[in-house]
Order: C-alpha cells, then structure tokens, then sequence
C-alpha cells in the first residue's frame, strides 16, 4: 500500500483507489463473493490512512480478510447515497487511479458526488504496480506452471482423430483439475484451419487425420494463474508443417535468450519477430510476443514494439510468437517466463519439439 501511494504520487496523483478484483486481492486479499453493483473500495492516498468502504452487508467478510488490520474499514447501507459515504474518504479535488476493473457507474456516481475530482486508469498510469513478483508469487507460478505441464504431458497420451475439440478441450480442463487447479480459465483447441484463429477457443470440428492442432490452455492454483501453448501434429506431418513449426520454435526461443534485466521489453518481441520475418512469414505473425501474467491471466507488462519499460527481476510475462496461415492451420508455443538477475527462467518445461498423437 506504502508503494503504491509513493508511485502515485511521483505521477502526480492523490492517490489510487482499487475496486474489486485482481487489484483488490493483491493489495487486501479480499476477494468479495460476488462483484455487485454495490461498491467496494479501497483507497490509498498520501497524508491518510489506507481505508475501504463495504456495503454493511458485506462488511463481516471484509473484516476476515487478510490485510483488513492494515486499514479503516467503513461500510454503507441499503437506502443511503453510497457515493456520498465513498466521497467521504477522498479530496474533492484529488486526482485518482482507478481500477480497471471499476465500474462505470461508480466511477460516474463518484465523480457527480465530487465534481472538481478526477479519474485515470490504474493501468495507464500505474502499469507496474504488479508487475514485479516477489519470492511468494514466484512460487505460487512455478507451482501453477508446473501443474500446467503435467496437463500437457497427459494430453498427448489421449485420441486426437476423430474426437472433437471440445472434447480434447474437457480433457484438458478434467487434467488440470487434477493437477491442482481451482478454475480453469480456458481451453483453446484449434484444429486445422481453426487453429489459424489465435483466440479459437473450441467448437464441433471433428479433429482429423493430418491436422495441426494448437493447445492454449490455462486457470488458477493458488490465486495464481498458468498459461501455456504446444502445437501438436495429429499423424506425420507434412515438410511445409515441420519447417514452420520449427521457424515457431526458433522464435521463441530467441525471444527467451533476449530476456535479461535492463533490456526493452520490445526487445524481446523484436527477438522473436525476426526470426519469424526472415524466414517469410512476417505477415502471418499476427499479435504480439507476450503478456505479463499474475493473479491476472494477462497484466503488464507486455512484450510488444514501443513498450520500452525496462524488465526488473520478478517480473512474469509469457512468450509465445506464432504462425498462422488462414484457412490451412497455425503454429505457436508459449512458455510464462521469469526475469532473474541474470536472464530468464522458463516456469513451462515440457518439451517444445513437435508431438505426434494420434
């Protein structure tokens, strides 16, 4: 909380209020049953206590929370103004970061209560407020990645042809389930020309002999997500089919080598856009190399052109370049990647040579 309001300040800001979700767990650890149109929020502003308002209901929840002693806890009730209680807190004419997350009716109801205040995005203008892990974070990462892989290693073992996607897709989800999963974010199996479709998801095709299929696959252990991709071959691929994989492969692994501190997060997506740029397939690399990943699936920091922030040890990310040719069939591999004081650590091991099911 402390950071957060140094950061805010050193941009010029009050303070930042943080609403429910990902935000609101990092800071508190309180994640409310269920994201109501009744507020939450906590705000954290120089010269003030660290204070969160709950609606009355709500309130003995908030008071189990972990970081609820760190803070004043006020609540409103069912029948009063909650932005009038809200706008208790804040400095009629304080500039705030807000959550993302927030909804546009509260953003809307607090400013009409304080009309001279202001409002920007948490992620604009404090993107690496969770961008750096600390020991426990990695951990709990290693732990979600580790479970992810052992997913995949079951999966390779199971019918491809004649199945359909969602039923791969099941089998996947059923897997890391297993392996310690709480939720399962999503499943993306992308059969022939669907996996020339980055965000496919699964449908009714029927997966057929000689198909490429992309697996993107992902949830929540401990708070903490996974997200991981392998391309696998149904049968023996064609020489077209292995030279892209490979040109896929080669790509993120120069992405990882790029990794290290002090270097541009571009750098790395420039790493891996080469690779794929002088082999041909420059156009059919369609998104960028990577995403920050925390207790949310996609978070700063992004491995894109024109992100020149900096990567710091801790900082979590996934790089992932991939190939997709439109109605024949794509390619990608994606492990979630850690900065260490001396380059990078992989958190996804499994093999990244092209697996033959059946």
């Amino acid at each position: 909380m402390e950071r957060a309001i140094a950061q805010a300040a050193e941009v010029g800001l009050t303070g930042v209020l943080v609403t429910p979700g990902p935000d609101l767990v990092y800071f508190t650890g309180y994640r409310p049953l269920a994201i109501t149109e009744r507020i939450t929020m906590l705000a954290l502003q120089q010269g003030r206590e660290p204070a969160m308002i709950v609606p009355v209901l709500e309130r003995p929840d908030a008071e189990s929370s972990p970081g609820a002693s760190a803070l004043t806890l006020g609540d409103w009730s069912d029948g009063n103004d909650p932005y009038a209680a809200s706008a208790a807190l804040l400095d009629p004419k304080g500039s705030y970061a807000i959550s993302d997350s927030a909804w546009a009716m509260h953003v809307l109801g607090l400013q009409q209560a304080l009309p001279r205040s202001e409002y920007v995005s948490m992620t604009s203008t404090l993107p690496m407020l969770r961008a750096v892990k600390d020991a426990d974070e990695l951990e709990r990462l290693t732990a979600a990645g580790a479970a992810a892989d052992a997913s995949f290693e079951q999966i390779v073992h199971v019918q491809f042809a004649g199945r359909i996607e969602t039923a791969i897709g099941a089998d996947l989800a059923g897997f890391l389930r297993d392996h310690g999963h709480s939720e399962v974010d999503f499943t993306v199996v992308g059969s022939g020309p669907n996996g020339a479709n980055p965000h496919h998801g699964i449908g009714e095709r029927v997966i057929e002999e000689g198909d490429m299929v992309v697996l993107d696959f992902g949830g929540t252990e401990d708070g903490y997500r996974s997200d991981t991709t392998r391309t696998v071959h149904v049968g023996e691929p064609t020489d077209e089919e292995r030279e892209v994989f490979d040109v896929v492969r080669r790509a993120q692994q120069a992405g990882y080598e790029a990794v290290r501190p002090g270097v541009a997060c571009q750098e790395v997506d420039r790493a891996a856009r080469k690779v794929i740029d002088d082999a041909g397939y420059g156009e059919c690399f369609i998104h960028r190399t990577g995403h920050g990943i925390g207790l949310a699936t996609h978070e700063p920091p992004d491995m894109v052109e024109g992100e020149t922030r900096e990567l710091e040890p801790g900082m979590c990310f996934s790089i992932e370049p991939g190939i997709y040719l439109p109605g024949r069939f794509g390619v990608r591999i994606e492990d979630i990647v850690t900065v260490t004081e001396y380059g990078g650590r992989r958190l996804n091991n499994t093999v990244r040579e092209l697996q033959i099911v059946s």
